[in-house]
């Protein structure tokens, strides 16, 4: 079973609120893999848009990007693109 770690810090000015949420658990559901993010210890499956929000991440914040299962990597870097991104989000 593949496994992929990275590390990824919010950028975007609103920080994760509910629409880059909706975007992340939109491309997270894309692959079969287990996919987590994790702040300080706390976890959420990046498929949930309510978990990923219970995250609480404002601009700055540093999460975990962590994959388990055949696609793990490609899901992994689809969803660092996005949060490197600001979530394509210039104003917010």
């Amino acid at each position: 079973m593949n496994i992929h770690v990275e590390n990824v810090t919010i950028v975007n000015r609103l920080g994760l609120h509910a629409r880059p949420a909706s975007r992340i658990a939109r491309i997270a559901s894309r692959f079969t893999s287990e996919i987590f993010l994790v702040k300080e210890g706390e976890e959420a499956n990046a498929k949930s848009i309510l978990e990923v929000l219970t995250l609480a991440s404002p601009k700055g914040t540093e999460l975990v990007l962590r994959a388990k299962g055949s696609d793990a990597e490609r899901a992994v870097k689809a969803l660092k693109e996005l949060v490197d991104s600001g979530f394509g989000d210039m104003n917010g």
